[in-house]
């Protein structure tokens, strides 16, 4: 029984501590690192599966969900481009033996808060709609899951433009670092 207990407030405690989460990841989010190449490339590679799993999904979730791969495919578009304007403004540090980025920190407290406001203004109309008596696919309908799909592209697409550009930019610097003097 003190398992099943237990088991029951991992949801409440994961739930309680969001703030806590979202206010972590904005902060590690804007601090400044090191450019690993590894990291970077690792970044590209996992993003894009990511991509390619999230669009597979809005494919099929299409079936049932009107707009779903539109909402999916316009969001990846708008992060995409968010991330490379991020790029754009991301504060660099080169050193001869090392390079440092800082992202900016009004686009990852956009792209924190753009997830965070998705999730509770879906969760208000879910509210709303089971307060008017909706149940069953009706109330997940009301949840705005191609909207969600839209919110969720546009964070994928701005961090597979982000790790693109970011290792486009290690590999930049590489090159002129061991050019000879």
């Amino acid at each position: 029984m003190p398992l099943l207990l237990l088991l029951g407030l991992i949801p409440i405690v994961m739930i309680a501590l969001t703030p806590f989460l979202l206010l972590q990841r904005y902060r590690v989010g804007s601090s400044r690192r090191l450019a690993r190449p590894w990291v970077a490339t690792l970044g590209v590679v996992s993003m894009s599966f990511s991509a390619l799993f999230f669009l597979a999904g809005s494919t099929f979730t299409n079936f049932w969900v009107p707009r779903a791969l539109s909402y999916a495919s316009s969001g990846l578009a708008v992060g995409f481009a968010s991330g490379l304007a991020g790029l754009a403004v991301t504060r660099w540090e080169a050193r001869p033996r090392t390079l440092h980025f800082t992202p900016n920190r009004w686009f990852v407290l956009v792209i924190t808060l753009l997830v965070t406001a998705r999730v509770v203004f879906g969760l208000y109309r879910m509210a709303i709609a089971a307060d008017a008596g909706l149940t069953g696919h009706a109330l997940v309908g009301a949840f705005g899951i191609a909207e969600s799909l839209g919110a969720g592209g546009i964070v994928i697409g701005y961090y597979l433009a982000y790790n693109l550009g970011l290792r486009w930019r290690i590999r930049r610097w590489q090159r002129r670092a061991l050019r000879p003097m």
